[in-house]
C-alpha cells in the first residue's frame, strides 16, 4: 500500500549538525520534490553520494537526483556569489542543475550584509552571539524592515541601479560601524556574472509548488540549523534569524498547511552546539574530546569545534512539542562504540527543585543542572556494518527504546556511520 504522506518535513531537533543532510538525501530519493525553506549559506549539509563527499551550503540535498525537482524557497536568504560558487562546484562534478529552481521571492544576502554582520558582532563585546558572519542576520533584518532586495530585483533589468543605490545607503551604515566602504565598481561585475548563471533557474514558486501538489507529487521540506536555533523557540538571542521549526516550512515555501502531513525529527545520539549560549548537558572531559575527534565535530563551513554534551531529553521533549514530530532518526549511534557508559539527561535541577521542562529565561537555563540516567555502552562492538535493528547489541536497543518511551515517538531510522549504506531502516514512512 502506498504511503499516505505526501508532504514531509525534516527538522533538526537540537542545535543543528544532527546529520540532517544524510537523512534528507535518503528521503529525497523517495520524494519527487525537495524544498529548502529557510536559512542561507551559514549552515552546511555534508552529503556522501556515489562515494564522493559534498558540502552543500544553500542548495537542497536532493540535487544529486536528476529526476527530482529541488527548490530554494522564499524563506531563504540567498548570497548570489556563494550560490554561484556552489553551482560551479556541482557543475564541475558532472551535475547539470537542470533540476534546480530558485524562488523569485527569496531575499538576497549581499556583500554589505556580510560586512555589517562582522562589524555588528564585533561591537557586541560581552553580548557576543557567535554568528558565522555570513550576513544572515542583516539580511533577515532588512526583510523584517521591508527594505531588502529579493531575487526578483536581482533579475530586474535595472539591477545595477538598484544595487548601486542600496550600496550607497549601506556604506553609510558600514562607515558608522567603523568599517571600510564596499566598492560598487569592484563588486558589480561579480554579481552580473553570477546573475547569468542563476537567472535561468528563478521562478515564481508558489504557483509552481501548487501545480506539483495538484499532480500529487511527494514533497520533502528541509531546513538548516536546528530547533534550538529557531528565532522564536530557540535559546534567544543565541539563535539564527529565521523559523527553523517545522512551521517554517509553511511560510518558507508558500505551501498550504493542509499539504504538509508529517514531520521527522533528526536526533543526534548525544548533543552538540556551536556558538554562545546555555548548554545544560555540556561537558569538557576527555570523553568530550574523544567524541569530537571520532565524529569530527567541527563546523562544515566555519570549521569551529562544536561543544559536546550528553543527550538532553528535556530539551528534546520541548523540540518535539514545537515541531510535532512522531518519527525520529537517531544519528551517530556508532560513536558510543568507543565509550564506557552513556548518560541521558531526564530532568533538570533548578534552584533546588526538579523540573521536566525547558525554562524560557537564559539565566535559569544557565543555572539548571542536568539529572542523568546512566546506561551501559557497547564499547568495542562495531555496529557500523549492521543493517538490521535486530542485530544491534542489547545496550543500544535499550537506549533507543528509552528515548522512544520518553518522547512518545518511534525511531524509524538509525545511522551507524556516515555513508548511505550505514543506515538501519526500521520503517519506511515516506
Amino acid at each position: 500500500m502506498e504511503n499516505s504522506i505526501k508532504g514531509l518535513v525534516v527538522v533538526g531537533s537540537q542545535w543543528g549538525d544532527e546529520g540532517k543532510g544524510k537523512i534528507a538525501n535518503y528521503l529525497a530519493s523517495k520524494a519527487d520534490v525537495i524544498v529548502r525553506y529557510q536559512g542561507g549559506d551559514n549552515a552546511g549539509h555534508t552529503v556522501k553520494f556515489n562515494n564522493k563527499e559534498f558540502h552543500l551550503r544553500s542548495i537542497p540535498s536532493g540535487i544529486f537526483y536528476e529526476d527530482k525537482i529541488n527548490i530554494m524557497g522564499n524563506g531563504m536568504v540567498i548570497n548570489p556569489l556563494s550560490l554561484a560558487k556552489e553551482m560551479h562546484e556541482l557543475l564541475s562534478a558532472g551535475y547539470t542543475l537542470n533540476n534546480l529552481v530558485i524562488s523569485s521571492r527569496a531575499t538576497l544576502d549581499m556583500s554589505y550584509d556580510l560586512e555589517l554582520d562582522g562589524l555588528k558582532e564585533a561591537k557586541l563585546k560581552d553580548k557576543f552571539i557567535g554568528t558565522t558572519k555570513k550576513g544572515i542576520g542583516p539580511s533577515y533584518t532588512d526583510k523584517a524592515e521591508r527594505s531588502s532586495l529579493r531575487m526578483c530585483d536581482f533579475l530586474d533589468d535595472d539591477f545595477e541601479i538598484i544595487y548601486k543605490n542600496k550600496l550607497e545607503e549601506k556604506n553609510q551604515l558600514i562607515e558608522f560601524y567603523g568599517g571600510n566602504k564596499i566598492s560598487y565598481e569592484e563588486t558589480i561585475a561579480d554579481y552580473l556574472k553570477a546573475k547569468e548563471l542563476i537567472a535561468p533557474h528563478v521562478k515564481e514558486t508558489v504557483s509552481f509548488i501548487h501545480n506539483l501538489r495538484e499532480e500529487n507529487k511527494k514533497i520533502l521540506f528541509e531546513g538548516a540549523q536546528g530547533t534550538m536555533l529557531d528565532i522564536d523557540f530557540g535559546t534567544f538571542p543565541y539563535v539564527t534569524s529565521s523559523s527553523v521549526n517545522a512551521g517554517g516550512a509553511i511560510s518558507g515555501s508558500g505551501i498550504g498547511l493542509g499539504y504538509v502531513n508529517d514531520c521527522i525529527g533528526i536526533i543526534k545520539a548525544y548533543t552538540t552546539r556551536v556558538g554562545e549560549g546555555p548548554f545544560v548537558t555540556e561537558f569538557f572531559d576527555e570523553k568530550a574530546n574523544l567524541i569530537r575527534e571520532i565524529a569530527h565535530e567541527y563546523g562544515v563551513n566555519t570549521h569551529r569545534p562544536r561543544r559536546i554534551g550528553w543527550l538532553d531529553l528535556v530539551q528534546l521533549k520541548y523540540s518535539q512539542s514545537v515541531n510535532g514530530f512522531k518519527y525520529g532518526a537517531l544519528m551517530l549511534l556508532d560513536v558510543f562504540s568507543f565509550l564506557d557508559e552513556i548518560k541521558v539527561c531526564v530532568s533538570y535541577e533548578l534552584d533546588g527543585k526538579e523540573i521536566d521542562f525547558l525554562p524560557t529565561s537564559l539565566k535559569e537555563q544557565y543555572r539548571a543542572k542536568p539529572i542523568y540516567k546512566t546506561f551501559k555502552s557497547f564499547k568495542g562492538v562495531d555496529i557500523s556494518k549492521l543493517n538490521r535493528y535486530e542485530d544491534l547489541p542489547i545496550e543500544a536497543k535499550e537506549y533507543i527504546q528509552f528515548i522512544e518511551n520518553y518522547l512518545k515517538i518511534k525511531i524509524v531510522i538509525i545511522s551507524v556511520g556516515p555513508s548511505k549504506e550505514q543506515t538501519i531502516i526500521r520503517e519506511e514512512i515516506f
